[in-house]
């Protein structure tokens, strides 16, 4: 099988499994908590670096959400098991970047990495980062490129794959359907809140030796939990869904 062939099929079969990378993180960052202690020996100033790196991964569901909430039906989305796209997005934030979604989950996982404060630790949550989705995005534009030829490589030559150029800006064709975002994305804004969570509890266990539930930490994830029961009875009230949207 020739290189670009192989690569297109580790890219499929990665984004078919790709829901599995946040264990492989989750489990690094439990590895790096042997040397986790609060800066400067305050816990007050653990919390505040916590909720900086909260509100970092919060940006990535909030360029998910820009995402999801302008597109229609049959393209951008949670797809499980194989490439969709019934039409080309460009206009947007495929207007600035090809892949917002990704740039969305860097984010995300950037702002998860950088929680035990070790340079290493973020380095290495990149580079998994960078050769994961490094296949998963060669196969999709494969996919992309065969479904809409010459339209395609227009585009792609003029938007860049992962950092954003903003002056490229145009605007959706679509109304944003707040709607839609939070059905496509309230999943993932409690994950992000149940994770950070998670790794608090193991923080103040690594330095105190002791399992205990902050009460910051008790409200955020009350309130987020809060959030997605809101929601998730919501959708499947099918309040959320919106014609033509995903």
């Amino acid at each position: 099988m020739a290189l670009r062939e192989e690569l297109e099929k580790t890219g499929h079969w990665l984004f078919r499994w790709r829901s599995y990378l946040p264990l492989l993180v989750i489990g690094l960052s439990i590895i790096a908590f042997r040397e986790f202690q609060y800066p400067f020996s305050s816990h007050l100033m653990d919390n505040l670096w916590e909720l900086f790196c909260l509100a970092v991964s919060m940006v990535g569901i909030v360029v998910r959400a820009l995402t999801i909430g302008f597109v229609p039906e049959g393209t951008s989305g949670r797809n499980t098991k194989e490439q969709v796209a019934n039409e080309l997005n460009t206009a947007g934030m495929y207007s600035i970047v090809r892949h917002p979604l990704y740039l969305g989950n860097f984010i995300i996982w950037f702002g998860i990495s950088l929680f035990v404060r070790l340079w290493w630790l973020s380095l290495i949550i990149i580079l998994i980062f960078w050769l994961y989705y490094e296949r998963i995005i060669f196969a999709e534009e494969e996919f992309l490129r065969r479904k809409f030829g010459h339209f395609y490589l227009e585009w792609a030559e003029r938007t860049p794959a992962f950092f954003p150029k903003f002056s490229l800006w145009r605007r959706p064709t679509l109304s944003f359907s707040l709607r839609t975002a939070l059905k496509e994305e309230y999943s993932g804004f409690f994950a992000i809140i149940a994770t950070f969570t998670f790794l608090e509890i193991m923080g103040d266990y690594f330095v105190e030796g002791i399992l205990e539930f902050d009460t910051l930490w008790q409200v955020i994830f009350f309130c987020g939990l809060c959030f997605y029961m809101t929601v998730r009875i919501m959708k499947k009230a099918n309040l959320l869904n919106v014609e033509g949207r995903p």
